[in-house]
């Protein structure tokens, strides 16, 4: 299922994980690990943010998805599943099929 990872980063805990290197490294392991179809950087809610949309295939893949982060970095996290235009299309077929 196509997932998308929002995570807002503690300004204390980022700026300290950029120092060390541990930010950058932990971003790695994760891009690396998740092999997102598409990846954001920025900033929202005034916090360093990141965007990550990728396959999660099975529901047992969300603990270690975000544990660097919270851990690291007291991170708020968020995963939801999303759809792109193929998806969205897809759906409203079937939804258009289902009623009538």
């Amino acid at each position: 299922m196509r997932v998308m990872l929002r995570a807002h980063f503690d300004t204390a805990a980022a700026n300290e994980g950029i120092k060390s290197g541990a930010l950058p490294a932990a971003v790695g392991r994760m891009m690396d690990t998740l092999n997102p179809e598409a990846a954001y950087f920025g900033l929202s809610e005034g916090v360093r943010t990141c965007w990550l949309v990728f396959d999660m295939q099975d529901s047992s893949q969300l603990p270690p998805v975000g544990e660097d982060l919270f851990m690291q970095f007291n991170a708020e996290v968020e995963i939801s599943p999303v759809m792109n235009r193929d998806d969205l299309a897809k759906g409203l077929e079937a939804l258009k099929a289902t009623s009538g």
